[in-house]
């Protein structure tokens, strides 16, 4: 089995998973990655291979990708797992915004749901199974502060937050034994463009940014292997209720 540590994230291509990328390949991880925008993410592979400089073994390997297309989401991360023998990390960042509660279109909706849960399930459901064989590895489900309570106007999206936060909270129980970690990280407000899209109140500098998202990754990827953090919610000083 290789030795080369390997992390998949998804939503690579900016904001919170651009961040990520870049980090864990400052901290010796071959990257893949996920997004739908290959121009954006051939940018995060350019600049992690300014990091990486001659280690070819470490160049970032980047996949274009709608996630709401099932059928190509799992055969590429079955190719992926064909190619490479491990994964240590998982990071399921990939995620849409929209408005509105029950007053949103059904179609609308399920295109949500398809980015925001079912997504990230076909993924987990294919990685497990290695990290299983390999009797190890860590998960991090980006859910959201709204994955843990619900705010006006926003039933939409909390309700596919609360529930990869649920599922999260399920795996974590259930792959213990096998030494693999879950963790659902709850952001508040963080300065990326979905922030734009909400309307927040805040200036950029009194949200979290991307980075703070990365420090709380390798923070929990510094602990003892005994300890196992079940999320993570992290707040704006504003917002806090």
């Amino acid at each position: 089995m290789s030795k080369i540590k390997t992390a998949i994230i998804t939503g690579a291509s900016r904001g919170i998973g651009k961040s990520i990328a870049i980090g864990l390949a400052q901290e010796g991880y071959k990257t893949i990655l996920f997004a739908r925008n290959e121009v954006k993410l051939i940018e995060t592979k350019n600049e992690i291979q300014k990091i990486i400089g001659e280690k070819r073994e470490l160049e970032a390997e980047v996949h274009s990708i709608d996630l709401s297309d099932f059928v190509k989401v799992k055969d590429v991360i079955r190719k992926v797992l064909d190619k490479h023998d491990r994964i240590d990390i998982l990071v399921n960042n990939a995620g849409i915004w929209r408005d509105g509660s029950v007053d949103l279109p059904v179609e609308e909706y399920k295109k949500l749901l398809d980015v925001n849960l079912v997504a990230p399930y076909i993924i987990l459901q294919e990685v497990i199974p290695q990290m299983k064989k390999q009797k190890s590895g860590y998960i991090f489900n980006i859910s959201s502060r709204g994955g843990t309570y619900g705010f006006p106007k926003s039933g939409s999206y909390v309700s596919s937050k609360f529930a990869i936060k649920g599922m999260s909270e399920s795996l974590y129980r259930e792959l213990a034994e096998y030494n693999i970690k879950v963790t659902a990280l709850c952001p508040s407000y963080v300065n990326t463009d979905m922030a734009e899209e909400v309307g927040p109140t805040l200036g950029p500098d009194e949200m979290i940014q991307p980075i703070d998202i990365l420090k709380t990754i390798n923070w929990l990827l510094s602990l003892s292997p005994s300890v196992y953090i079940k999320d993570v919610i992290i707040e704006c000083q504003k917002k806090i209720k």
